[in-house]
This record gives C-alpha cells, structure tokens and sequence, in this order.
C-alpha cells in the first residue's frame, strides 16, 4: 500500500483536500494517509512552519499532496514552498492549464504545459539583503549551465511522452544577457537532441502579449523560475483562473503535488472552496504513479460535474457548495 504525505494546509486547504481524499477513495486508490502539518497550523502546533516532523514524512514517503500554505508577512520568514523545493531538489515545476467546458474561461481548446526551473534565479531569495539604513535592497540571481539543461531535458522528454509538437523556451536575454543568456543558450543546445519536436524561442514581454492575443500558438513552455512562476498564473487566467490550475514539483526521487492559489481565509469554513485545483493536482499525482486508468477517470468525472452544470460552486458560475461539488463528482464515479 502505497503511503501518500498529506499537508492538508491553511484556510480552504483542509475543505479541498479533504474533498480529494474522499474522490480518490472513491475511484479505488488504495493509499494510507499520513497526515502532517505546515503553515500556520504548524506554528500554532509545533511552534514552526516546517517541522522536522513533516520533513520527515516528505522524504519518506517519496509523494505528497498539498494544500495552501499561508507564509506570515515579515522579517524572518521564508516561503515556505521555496523552502521545500530547495531542500528536496524539485528542480520541476509543472503547471499545466487545460479549458473545461462549464466554466468563465476566456478561451476555448485551451491546453497549455508551463515547465519552470524551480531551485535557482530570482525567484530563489538568494542573496536578499537591506543597507543598514534601509534605503538600498539587493538580490542575486544565479543561473547554472546544469540546472537549465535539467529542466530543458525536463521539457522535452515531457512533451516526448505526451506527444506534444512544440517546446517554447521564454526568456530575456537581450537585456539579462548573462543569466538568461546562459538558459537561452543551454535550451538551443538541449533542442538539438530532440529534432521530432518544434523548437520555438521568445522574449518573456512578448511572450505575455501572444498569450492574452493568440494562446493557442503554445504547446509547452519552458523558462526560468520567476518568468515561470508569472507566466503559469497568467495561463491560468485563460483557462478560468487559479482554482483550475494545479501544479507539481518534481524531483529526482520526490515530488509534491498542490494548489497553486492561496489560503483564501475569507472564505474558510464556509462551504464554497472550489476544489478543482488540488483534484487536478491529484491528477498530476496519478499520473505521475503511472496510474493512468483512475487518473482518466477522476478527470472524466471532474469534466462532466463542470460541463453539466450540476452542483457547480460560485466560481464556476453555479451556487453549490464544496461539499456538494464533490459529492456531484462521486456521484459520477
């Protein structure tokens, strides 16, 4: 029996992922749950965000899913997501969007793969420091030949296995020319090795601009951790926002799949979380298990509840509940 880490997380968090738990029970995943804690809940627990505790489970157990994670404002508290992808090497962050028939979306046959390198560039916090007088900060960015090729591989086996056309890489050499450089000229090198597969290059600036004007020139996208980390969030906007977007971080022998959006506190505990993105994800996860049959099947299921109408949640454009949502999927399963 395979034992999956769950951090339930903050705010929506427990309410969506215990809805996914109860999908995947129902689709006949045959997991033990450990439950373990992060965020606020584990500082109001164990006095600390990431307890050894949790740690722990992560790098036992090899998979985790998550839920939103709420990082306190201030001096001396890291992201908590930054954290754990450093300390586990998820080089991968996979974040795919994909319309649903059903909901706001502005675009129609919408099927976009955002693949960001997830450990180094701005995004990192390296470096961060403050003068003594406050009036200057300074960041470093670093961007190796190594990590680039990981994640530009990364790219193209992905789209190898999937039977995608073309892998776009997005970056800003013309003015960064010696980190965004170093990636963009990694990535030219790396899409030799795959000649089956169209290899496209952009500027991050118009890469933005394609994708509100024409986004169904992208297959996947490949780039560095904080043009990822922007552009993933502006594809998710085409599909219906964050509550249908999941995302995964991948290592060599760890990964942890998750909501991309927040805690959401204002609406905690009220029955009205959507809780598609962390279904999604545990698709990711599924998928990722090679359990491909179960994963179609949530998917199948998660597809007809949105496209019928039935029990939608407020988001979505319908007046049900978390609870009821769910309950619209199982009842299909």
């Amino acid at each position: 029996m395979q034992t999956i880490t769950v951090i339930k997380g903050d705010g929506i968090g427990p309410s969506i992922v215990e809805a996914t738990l109860r999908i995947l029970d129902k689709a006949g995943c045959d997991f033990h749950y450990q439950y373990v804690d992060a965020g606020l809940a584990a500082m109001q627990n164990y006095g600390e965000l990431l307890p050894a505790t949790t740690l722990d489970a992560i790098a036992n157990n090899k998979i985790t899913l998550k839920g939103p994670l709420t990082t306190p404002i201030g001096d001396g508290f890291t992201s908590i997501n930054v954290t754990l992808r450093k300390k586990f090497n998820l080089y991968a962050n996979v974040r795919p969007v994909k319309s649903f028939t059903g909901t706001k979306a502005r675009y129609d046959n919408i099927d976009i793969l955002t693949i960001r390198e997830n450990t180094q560039g701005m995004y990192s916090g390296h470096g961060q420091k403050i003068s003594a007088d406050g009036e200057i900060a300074e960041a470093t960015s670093i961007i190796s030949r190594e990590s680039s090729a990981n994640i530009v591989e990364f790219a193209f086996e992905t789209a190898r296995r999937e039977g995608r056309k073309k892998v776009t890489a997005l970056h800003k050499a013309n003015i960064l020319k010696s980190t965004s450089g170093l990636f963009l000229k990694t990535a030219r090198a790396v899409a030799e090795q795959y000649p089956e597969i169209e290899f496209n290059e952009m500027i991050i600036d118009n890469a933005c601009m394609q994708l509100v004007m024409n986004p169904h020139q992208f297959d996947v996208i490949v780039t560095t951790n904080l043009f990822g980390d922007i552009i993933s969030d502006l594809c998710a906007g085409l599909v219906g926002g964050l509550g249908m977007a999941p995302g995964a971080n991948i290592g060599h022998d760890c990964a942890i799949f998750e909501a991309v959006h927040g805690s959401a506190p204002d609406i905690a505990g009220k029955n009205l979380a959507n809780p598609t993105s962390v279904i999604l994800a545990a698709i990711q996860m599924l998928r990722y298990m090679e359990m491909h049959v179960i994963a179609d099947r949530i998917l199948l299921a998660l597809t007809d509840a949105i496209a019928s109408g039935d029990r939608k949640t407020r988001d979505l454009g319908g007046n049900a509940g978390t609870d009821q949502f769910t309950q619209a999927i199982i009842d299909r399963l």
